[in-house]
């Protein structure tokens, strides 16, 4: 006889709330935008802060009315690092500490998360961009800087290391000997510097880079939400890969699109001369 086979339902996500005790996280015009709000701690990272982040954006992850989610801070800071204060390491629990810091510890997680999440993050900087937040803004797609923005890794002068993903992301933006120097000195560069070396995008007037993305964003929806996804995808992988392995799994997300809905809606939508109206399916 032969064995039938159980029929699986589109999964659902999350649910947003309608408030969080770190951050202000809301709809707006297809992006989901998540503004840090700990502006007495120069909105440092702690546990709570990162849970709240993970949270809203696993709630719009399937939301197919979310093509992208968009991190920013306020006028000092987008994000000064991780809240040192609130960690404590003490010579009983170091080893349940490491292994904690995997699956447990939230702030550890929420770089995973990011590095993994299937839509675009980008990330509207103003002021003080520094140590965890850099790295977290490394983690997203791409970022946008107003002139204020300041950006570097500190954690040497805490004889620590950039160590969730700086000494990784860093080297391939810029390239291993600049990274070494802005770790080995801890200086801090300018959004004018960072654009010069590739680390953002954009640079824009004060109080502007929240706009910028916005506005970005508004030509984003111009492109198939699936098809960004499998871009991000590939890109991101592929940065790993041999050139052949990357050229393999470019030619295999590719086909794989060709069966989509979206795929027919893009082509019959060319061919009558009108703005596709994609599902992202």
């Amino acid at each position: 006889m032969a064995r039938k086979l159980k029929s699986f339902s589109r999964p659902k996500g999350g649910t947003l709330k309608k408030s969080y005790d770190m951050i202000i996280a809301k709809r707006r015009k297809g992006a989901l935008e998540i503004q840090f709000n700990r502006p007495d701690r120069l909105n440092t990272i702690n546990e709570e802060m990162a849970e709240d982040i993970m949270h809203a954006m696993d709630a719009v992850e399937l939301d197919r009315n979310i093509i992208a989610v968009v991190l920013s801070g306020d006028a000092r800071a987008f994000c000064a690092g991780a809240d040192l204060g609130g960690f404590q390491d003490l010579p009983d629990d170091r080893y349940d500490n490491y292994r904690a810091r995997y699956n447990q510890r939230k702030n550890r997680l929420l770089y995973r998360f990011l590095m993994n999440y299937t839509k675009p993050v980008i990330s509207a900087v103003e002021g003080y961009c520094l140590g965890g937040g850099f790295e977290m803004a490394m983690m997203g797609d791409f970022i946008v800087a107003s002139e204020t923005a300041s950006f570097g890794l500190p954690e040497g002068k805490h004889s620590l290391i950039p160590g969730a993903g700086g000494t990784q992301n860093l080297p391939r933006l810029i390239g291993a000997p600049l990274a070494k120097e802005l770790m080995w000195t801890g200086r801090r560069i300018s959004g004018a510097e960072a654009k010069e070396h590739r680390i953002v995008n954009h640079v824009v007037e004060k109080g502007k880079a929240l706009s910028k993305v916005r506005t970005i964003i508004e030509e984003m929806k111009g492109v198939g939400p699936l098809s960004q996804m499998m871009t991000k995808q590939s890109i991101d992988r592929g940065t790993d890969m041999s050139l052949q392995q990357g050229f393999m799994q470019e030619a295999d997300l590719a086909y794989m699109l060709t069966w989509s809905d979206d795929r027919a809606e893009g082509l019959k939508a060319f061919s009558e001369r009108r703005k596709p109206d994609f599902k992202g399916q």
